[in-house]
Parts: structure tokens; C-alpha cells; sequence
């Protein structure tokens, strides 16, 4: 009898290690879960939402792994990000603390903000308001925002959103260094990313982890908690559940 129940007890803790080894090891090389913290790339992504990041997008660095160990010292199966891709990377600073922000500028460009406006390589970026006068959320408040739809130079199409009070107009030029990228928010007065060259600046490929492809769940944190199933209704935004990211 004690012979059975030993098998049993092995039988299943056989069965919880080949799958946390699936799982570990769809998570290193297929897809990651991330969850949206904060409000720097809204409206795109809201704070509660939950994603799933593609590992194999741009290939494989040692940050593709859990902890980041020192295993690859190059990007292998490498694969160049394109403007306006939703990346998740790992930020210079630390080389710990995952970040997700939209890739505006590619190794060798020139970014520079003038009169509000974003210039790539001396061209404005075209853009045009969508909505003015609305309210977006900038940490634990609400800030007047107008939303603009921008393209950038590959034709790809986004939404951005600026303060009425107080943007940020004029920058100095940043220069992308060969083997760098170049990231914004979309929240631009609200997003911490590459225009801080101190905490942020400029990304190298190496820590790249991937491109954010669907958002597969999201819940409200300021209507209530997940936990609270009984205020659902209110909580859930059931209409972003496996909306695709592009």
C-alpha cells in the first residue's frame, strides 16, 4: 500500500516537472505573458491589460531566457524590428526591468522634437488630430489630452496622445547608435523611454525580448480588483480580450 502511494506521489510529481518544462520552455522561445503596469503607452495599452510577446520575432539573446543568464553572447536567428513595432525590451540601466514602448528609430537615424512635432532623419512625421479635449490617465490622474494619428516613414500608422498644457516641444537631436533603437511612448508627456538618456535612452538589440502581438485579457485595476468576481462586470473589458496588437 505504502509502495502505491509512493508511486502515485512520483507518477505526479513527474507530470508537474515535464510541464513546467513545456512551459518554460514554450515561454523562453515562443511566448511570454506580460502584464501593462503603467499608463505610458495608452490608448494603446491600458493599465491592466495582459499581452502575449513573441519571443521569436527579432531571434534569440540571452534575455529571451528566465534571468537572463550569460549563455549567448551574440543574437542569433536575428531579425531587424520595424518602425512602429510594440517591443518589449530589457531597459540599459539595469538590464532587469522589462519595458514596453513603440520603436521609432532605428540604428543610424536622427530623432528630434520640434514644435511638437517628431522629425526622422529631417522629415516631420506626418500627423493629424483625431480627438481633442479628452481625458487620459498619467499615473495615479487624469491629464487633458488631444490624440493625433501619426505615420512613420515605413507607412506605418499609429495613435499618439499629447497634453494641451505642457508637452514637451523641442528636443535636442538624438542619434541612434549603429546596433541601437530608439523608443517612445504613446502617452507621450506620460512615458519614461528613450528621449531619458540617463534611465533609458538608447536600446541595443541585445536587449530586445520581443514584439507584443494580442492582448489576451484586461481588467480595469481602478474599478476593482480581478479577485472580486462579483464586480466583474465592471471591471472586465471584455471587448480587448484577444484584440490583436498592430
Amino acid at each position: 500500500m505504502k509502495k502505491k502511494i509512493k508511486d502515485i506521489i512520483f507518477e505526479n510529481l513527474k507530470t508537474i516537472f515535464y510541464a513546467l518544462c513545456i512551459a518554460l520552455f514554450i515561454r523562453s522561445f515562443f511566448f511570454q505573458p506580460f502584464y501593462i503596469p503603467s499608463s505610458s503607452m495608452e490608448p494603446t495599452l491600458l493599465v491592466g491589460d495582459r499581452i502575449f510577446v513573441s519571443k521569436y520575432s527579432y531571434g534569440y539573446s540571452k534575455h529571451s531566457l528566465p534571468f537572463s543568464p550569460p549563455i549567448l553572447k551574440n543574437r542569433i536567428f536575428e531579425k531587424s524590428p520595424e518602425y512602429g513595432d510594440l517591443v518589449v525590451f530589457k531597459t540599459p540601466s539595469d538590464n532587469r526591468t522589462d519595458y514596453i514602448k513603440r520603436l521609432v528609430g532605428k540604428p543610424g537615424d536622427v530623432i528630434q522634437f520640434i514644435d511638437g512635432n517628431i522629425y526622422i532623419n529631417k522629415q516631420k512625421i506626418k500627423k493629424k488630430i483625431i480627438k481633442n479635449d479628452y481625458k487620459i490617465r498619467c499615473g495615479n490622474s487624469n491629464i487633458d489630452v488631444n490624440a493625433y494619428e501619426e505615420v512613420l516613414p515605413n507607412g506605418k500608422k499609429l495613435i499618439a496622445v499629447y497634453r494641451k498644457v505642457g508637452t514637451m516641444m523641442n528636443t535636442d537631436k538624438y542619434t541612434v547608435p549603429y546596433g541601437n533603437y530608439f523608443f517612445l511612448g504613446d502617452n507621450r508627456d506620460c512615458s519614461r523611454d528613450s528621449r531619458y538618456l540617463s534611465s533609458v535612452g538608447y536600446v541595443k538589440k541585445s536587449n530586445l525580448v520581443g514584439k507584443a502581438n494580442i492582448i489576451f485579457f484586461s481588467n480595469d485595476t481602478i474599478s476593482g480588483s480581478f479577485l472580486k468576481f462579483w464586480n466583474w462586470k465592471n471591471s472586465l473589458r471584455i471587448e480587448r480580450f484577444f484584440k490583436i496588437l498592430k
